[in-house]
């Protein structure tokens, strides 16, 4: 029977077209915040190769880059493939460049088009058996998608990386709550009162405190970084999970097969994981969903204010903070680009928590 309810279900979603395409959305985000460095134009860590004098260009700039190797060796690891490898070497963005008595002059790229000029010699580029060679194996046009940050960065390259921050932040803190949440709201369901007094007791009060307000006490007490946020906004999201558990629990601690469970001897554990849980998760899951995109929200609204992630790690909040006076300034798209992932990946969060509802109501054909 489980099995048939499953299988109606999983037909009644991929019917909605909207829970289908969020789903597939967000199948697509996870692959990319794996795989970020891999795809990244930039896969320094952090995607944090700065070039000042290319700071907050338009999409599609485009530039010539110089690369001057450092004499100390980048190792490649498997771990830089998925955390990024260590800048060793100089990108200097050029406007022009010669060959001339066995040496390589450049003009660096100012905007006003009067760079400084520079001459290098065949030392400095070991991979070149000539000063004619130095161009091919050094200097490439770097196109940058999205344009750059106020740092001269890649901001393709930081948003690829940045999405790694909020979904790490969702999973992590909807793990946390649903923990809390199920255990808490288990116990005050099914034992009731004293035990559901306290517990609910506990329950108003967290819920009395502002989100927001909360989380930044935490992540003041914990200390500013990564795992301190993701704690942070888990500590505050289960108070939500806990009373809907607790009223699912209970409607089912009056179901025939409970009392069945009771007279058999089994104990209050083995009724509460094996009896009660697993007929009372539907809603959690539709909770845990709007739990995740309330978590990105949360984290983007920390980093904006400066206590989430940590520069130079790479957040969409953080990003939004950096370049919000750009709005005013004449280049918004440094704000609105961070701003509208996160709008498209909370709304894919919001239409498959909504796509789940539909699929597991059973009084919808």
């Amino acid at each position: 029977m489980e099995g048939g309810l499953t299988k109606i279900a999983l037909q009644k979603f991929k019917k909605n077209s909207w829970g289908v395409l969020s789903f597939s959305f967000l199948v697509l985000c996870v692959f990319v915040a794996i795989f970020a460095y891999a795809i990244a134009p930039d896969n320094s860590q952090n995607a944090n190769q700065m070039h000042l004098s290319i700071h907050s260009k338009s999409p599609g700039f485009k530039v010539q880059i110089l690369t001057i190797p450092s004499v100390d060796k980048a190792e490649k690891t498997f771990s830089s493939f998925f955390f990024g490898k260590k800048i060793t070497a100089s990108e200097i963005p050029i406007s022009d460049y010669s060959i001339d008595n066995n040496t390589l002059s450049i003009v660096e790229y100012t905007t006003d088009g009067e760079g400084f000029q520079k001459e290098l010699d065949l030392a400095s580029f070991p991979k070149a058996d000539a000063v004619e060679d130095i161009p091919n194996h050094y200097i490439t046009q770097r196109k940058f998608l999205l344009g750059t940050d106020k740092y001269g960065r890649d901001l393709l390259s930081r948003m690829l990386i940045g999405i790694r921050i909020s979904l790490a932040i969702g999973f992590v803190a909807v793990f946390i709550s649903l923990i809390i949440g199920i255990t808490m709201g288990a116990i005050a369901g099914y034992f009731g009162g004293k035990v559901d007094a306290v517990i609910m007791w506990f329950i108003n009060v967290t819920w009395s405190i502002p989100t927001l307000l909360l989380v930044i006490a935490i992540t003041l007490a914990l200390g500013k970084g990564f795992w301190q946020v993701f704690i942070a906004v888990g500590l505050t999201m289960w108070v939500e999970v806990a009373r809907v558990v607790r009223g699912q629990v209970m409607g089912v601690k009056q179901m025939q097969y409970v009392t069945a469970a009771r007279a058999l001897g089994y104990t209050d554990y083995r009724i509460i994981m094996k009896h009660i849980l697993p007929n009372s998760m539907a809603p959690v899951i539709i909770i845990s969903a709007a739990n995740f995109a309330g978590a990105i929200l949360i984290e983007s609204g920390l980093s904006f204010l400066g206590i989430g992630a940590q520069p130079p790690m790479p957040s969409w909040g953080g990003i939004i903070k950096d370049h919000y006076t750009y709005i005013i300034l004449g280049k918004p798209y440094l704000a609105l680009i961070p701003g509208l992932a996160i709008m498209s990946l909370v709304t894919a969060f919001m239409l498959m928590g909504n796509a789940l509802r539909d699929a597991l109501d059973v009084k919808t054909a």
